[in-house]
């Protein structure tokens, strides 16, 4: 693995601003998450994301605990990362298609982290990428509920 990224990229029948609007929310998160990991975000982040902003969110693997993101990569309605304190990141990536459809690519990349192998060495790569599969496929249900 010396890339240190994996992605998987669908497209969503939905246009790429309400996309972003529900992925700059940190409070939609839960909803989203396909890994079963992420529980809600903390009530002291912002509502809604921009760069630089540091918002907390409620995790579970196998035990409780809390994360702190910082918004590190930004461009309204096409791109948005995160980095946790370990220095990976989860990026998202939006290409408007044009006819109401948009292309999404989420990504993890550890390529960034403190301790690269160590992730991989937990089996993080793979698990994620499971979790990546089934977040894309939530994100669209999500996305077209809330259009109603």
């Amino acid at each position: 693995m010396s890339e240190r990224r994996i992605s998987a990229t669908r497209v969503v029948d939905a246009p790429a601003e309400r996309i972003f609007d529900l992925l700059a929310d940190p409070a939609k998160h839960p909803l989203i998450d396909g890994s079963g990991t992420v529980r809600g975000s903390r009530s002291t982040g912002p509502r809604r994301l921009e760069l630089g902003s540091r918002f907390g969110m409620d995790m579970r693997i196998g035990l409780p605990y809390r994360i702190l993101n910082t918004v590190v990569e930004f461009e309204e309605g096409r791109l948005i990362a995160w980095r946790h304190f370990s220095g990976h990141r989860w990026r998202w990536r939006l290409r408007d298609l044009g006819d109401g459809r948009t292309e999404v690519t989420e990504t993890f990349d550890w390529s960034t982290a403190r301790f690269p192998r160590g992730i991989e060495l937990l089996g993080f790569p793979e698990r994620n990428r499971k979790g990546i599969e089934a977040t894309l496929e939530r994100l669209g249900r999500v996305v077209r509920s809330e259009e109603r």
